[in-house]
């Protein structure tokens, strides 16, 4: 008992970093990373923290699933046909249910380009109604940025959109486990979910929840909007678990810092920016020390900083 005392402690206290330098963690599949047990049941890939390459396959996601008892529930497809099946050949090693629901967790490739393997199986795919528009719009674009940089990896890779779409929550009752898939408002992309289990107070967060690589703002994040839907909806949850989109699993502490409290950071240097009379080539330069030694900081951070100053610039 003191062991597994120990080595919750060390999960979820204590930040396992990962690291964008390294291309590839488990040599032996197109997995990034050997799918690890985060609570009994409970089941995460970690993908890469930095972004999709020939190297990880486009596994710079968590791809996660649940064995419930009377079937698998997977969170997230992955990036290609070729990361579905490799996790799929990790889920049978564990266990002979089979696979019963796929859920997308936002309409990125990382999360919807493997539909075409579950599809091929006639296991229903779930998604938000408003993911569900974004693969519409972008998911062609998006399938062939991830055949310049997968080649043949990309191989039987397909646009397939989700069979079942919700707006609110849906609920599943399967097993072992009580699953809420929740829309809980405007956060980092159109349609993004969690994943809450309420009875093991453990949440597949998305991508409402970064902390070991820098999270991106896009075109149409809307930061306030975002801040508002932790403060009131995502923090009220009292996860005591978070499986976020991309990282190792860890705290509510540390998610925090890394997401909600950078986002009112930046928002808070870009505001001083603007009230000393400063513009869009200058806020691209605000301080962001605190969070460089994040993967992806070189990427991102000039981007976001440019794109909070647009948001705010006339609020």
């Amino acid at each position: 008992m003191r062991l597994i005392s120990l080595l919750t402690f060390l999960l979820f206290t204590v930040p396992a970093w990962a690291s964008e330098k390294i291309a590839d963690q488990y040599p032996d599949s197109a997995l990034y990373s050997k799918p690890v047990e985060v609570i009994p049941n409970v089941w995460t890939s970690t993908g890469a923290t930095g972004p999709p390459t020939y190297e990880n396959t486009g596994h710079n996601n968590n791809l996660n699933f649940i064995v419930t008892g009377e079937g698998v529930v997977v969170i997230n497809a992955g990036a290609a046909y070729i990361l579905a099946k490799a996790l799929h050949d990790e889920i049978k090693e564990i266990t002979d249910q089979p696979v019963v629901l796929v859920i997308n967790e936002n309409g990125q490739g990382h999360a919807m380009l493997g539909n075409s393997y579950w599809a091929d199986l006639g296991v229903p795919i779930l998604a938000h109604i408003d993911a569900y528009r974004e693969m519409e719009e972008n998911a062609d674009f998006t399938l062939q940025r991830s055949r310049q940089y997968n080649k043949e990896k990309a191989e039987g890779t397909r646009v397939v959109l989700p069979s079942e779409t919700f707006e609110d929550v849906k609920i599943i009752e399967l097993g072992d486990f009580r699953i809420e898939v929740l829309y809980l408002g405007p956060a980092h992309s159109p349609g993004d979910v969690q994943v809450w289990l309420p009875e093991q107070k453990l949440v597949f967060s998305g991508d409402m929840a970064f902390h070991e690589r820098l999270l991106p703002i896009f075109e149409d994040t809307i930061v306030l909007d975002w801040i508002e839907t932790w403060e009131n909806e995502f923090e009220k949850l009292g996860a005591v678990y978070v499986v976020p989109g991309h990282g190792h699993p860890t705290n509510m502490d540390q998610v925090r810092r890394y997401t909600r409290d950078y986002l009112v950071y930046l928002r808070e240097k870009i505001g001083e920016h603007i009230d000393n009379g400063g513009d869009l080539s200058g806020a691209y330069y605000v301080d962001q020390s605190p969070y460089e030694h994040l993967d992806t900081f070189k990427e991102l951070a000039t981007r976001n900083a440019g794109r909070v100053f647009e948001q705010m610039e006339w609020e």
